[in-house]
């Protein structure tokens, strides 16, 4: 389906669909309610793996239920987390995005980060810039070259305008010999969502 032309969202989902693979190791740093992680499963099907986090418990119960009822194999630990082994299936993990480096067994042909907060939950519960900046860093060491790492950021909330300040420095000055960023925002609508795209080009291990 063709992406509505301000619709972010789909626009990122439709850029990842591009690199991903059934059998790919995928990331979700933010996983709400489950909703970007059934479209990775989506991609990867049943012989991949997908790793996601989020903070909230609650947000996690949902999306095990989501991806269940999809078919999805689901892996979730809520206390006492252990970094997931490679294996087919769907880690749910609770801990922080910003802890996300030691918690992928494998480079990733994906990352999704939708930032601000849990859609039906508490709003006071947002990303903050700090960790999301500590995410994007690790988020970008982990990515396969090829892959691609997709982030949707909120500016009408309080506190999403400053988030969105420093995830734009950090992909601006991203180097562009191991990075490839596009950056999609509706210009006459402020408050609305921005993307940004990045891709691991070869010179990254250079």
């Amino acid at each position: 389906m063709k992406p509505s032309l301000t619709k972010v969202v789909q626009w990122g989902q439709q850029l990842l669909s591009e690199v991903v693979q059934a059998g790919d190791l995928v990331v979700d740093l933010t996983v709400g309610t489950g909703k970007d992680t059934l479209f990775l499963y989506d991609l990867v099907g049943s012989g991949g793996q997908i790793v996601g986090v989020d903070v909230q418990s609650q947000a996690l119960v949902a999306a095990q239920k989501r991806l269940a009822a999809a078919g999805g194999k689901v892996r979730m630990q809520l206390t006492e987390v252990e970094p997931p082994v490679i294996g087919a299936g769907i880690d749910l993990l609770q801990i922080s995005h910003a802890e996300i480096s030691a918690y992928v067994p494998a480079p990733a042909q994906a990352i999704i980060a939708n930032l601000g907060y849990l859609p039906g939950g508490d709003k006071a519960l947002v990303t903050q810039p700090e960790t999301t900046l500590h995410a994007l860093i690790q988020a970008c060491s982990l990515l396969a070259v090829g892959g691609r790492l997709v982030v949707v950021v909120y500016p009408g909330h309080p506190g999403g305008e400053e988030e969105g300040r420093v995830v734009s420095d950090y992909f601006t000055q991203l180097c562009d010999v191991a990075f490839q960023v596009i950056h999609l925002q509706v210009c006459n609508r402020p408050q609305a969502p921005f993307l940004f795209v990045a891709e691991k080009l070869k010179g990254a291990n250079k």
